[in-house]
Order: structure tokens, then sequence, then C-alpha cells
């Protein structure tokens, strides 16, 4: 069963993040320069939150505000979710599924290590089903 440590070996442990005090608007443009969907909002006690593209078209573009006076701490979704290093993608995939986010920063003790998304999970569950599948066809095929 491979682990969320598993994952971040692969993917790697770079966290783009952003302070809960900033604008929307150096949000969005810290997203669309790094070319990712998501942040994670830090303090100096560590994740408070996390602001996604989907935060800012529900809080911000459809109610009328604007990115550059709204604060991230206003939209951010909160608290936040974490996960362990240990924990299983399948513990993982059904915590996204049960608290509707997509993504979770990975926590040992007061260490972040690192975020995955739902869709980091999704191919690690197919990348499993595809060795099991082919390693049930070769034992077939023996």
């Amino acid at each position: 069963m491979k682990t969320i440590e598993r994952i971040l070996t692969q993917k790697g442990h770079q966290v783009w993040s952003i302070d809960p005090d900033a604008s929307v608007l150096e949000a969005l443009t810290l997203m669309a320069e790094k070319r990712i969907g998501a942040l994670l909002v830090m303090d100096a006690t560590g994740p408070v939150g996390i602001i996604s593209e989907r935060d800012y078209a529900r809080s911000v573009a459809l109610k009328g505000k604007t990115s550059r006076a709204t604060p991230v701490r206003q939209i951010m979704t909160s608290p936040v979710v974490r996960v362990g290093p240990h924990q299983s993608v399948q513990e993982a995939l059904a915590l996204v599924t049960d608290r509707r986010v997509r993504h979770l920063p990975v926590m040992d003790g007061d260490q972040l290590l690192g975020l995955v998304s739902i869709g980091d999970l999704v191919k690690a569950i197919i990348a499993e089903q595809q060795l099991l599948i082919e390693q049930l066809e070769g034992y077939i095929n023996a």
C-alpha cells in the first residue's frame, strides 16, 4: 500500500505559500507565475489555511469584491485538513472526499513536508491498480 511519503518522494517537497494578510491579487499572481491552483496560507505558527482559484471564484469574483483590496484570510479555506507522511493514499483520498477539500498539507508533527492534491492521490491509486493488473495478467499467462 502506497503512503503519502512515497508520493512526496516522487513529486517533491516544494510548497508555495502566502501570508494571510497578503491581498488576493498577490495570491493569484503567485499562482499564475508558478502555474498552480492553490497556495498554502502560512503565518508564524504554521499552516492556517489554503487559498485556491475556486476560493477566489466563489468568494471574490461572484460577490463583487476586489482582489486588490481583499486579504487572503477573508477567503481562505480554514481550518487546514492535514495528512501525515505514513498515512496511506487510500486514507488521504477518503479524507479529501469526506472533508470536500482538494489539497492536503503533509505534516510530521509541526514540520511541513509537502502538499498533495487530489490529483496526486488519484494518480497514485491508478498506478497501483495498473501494477496489480499487470501482475495478475502475468500470473494468469504464466
